[in-house]
């Protein structure tokens, strides 16, 4: 299993970025998917998740901004992201979780500025 995350960058207060995930192999469609994020000095935290039937939830620091999804077809999950703030600075790690076991991707920077 295999996830490369993607799509973050510098981007200044207000603006947008999607993030995407891109899974190895056919497991993709099995598996619950979900964006989490370490900002230095912090723990890694749950920023989002969806289920293997398209069932989402949000950490309450980002629900009406950010929007996760899937693409079984395309083995990739999205994570849509608007009205950033510097507080949502961190390291973004794509996660699939299959019979029971996590999965990670290495991780993609996304830092906001005033």
């Amino acid at each position: 299993v295999q996830l490369v995350d993607s799509g973050g960058g510098l981007v200044q207060a207000g603006g947008s970025l999607r993030l995407s995930c891109v899974a190895s192999g056919s497991f993709f469609s099995f598996a619950n998917m979900g964006w989490y994020r370490q900002a230095p000095g912090k723990q890694r935290e749950l920023v989002a998740g969806i289920s293997t039937r398209g069932t989402t939830n949000y950490a309450d620091f980002v629900k009406g901004r950010f929007t996760i999804s899937r693409d079984n077809l395309k083995r990739t999950a999205y994570l849509q992201m608007k009205s950033l703030k510097p507080e949502d600075t961190a390291v973004y790690y794509c996660n699939a979780e299959l019979d029971g076991m996590p999965y990670w991707g290495k991780g993609t920077l996304v830092t906001v500025s005033l």
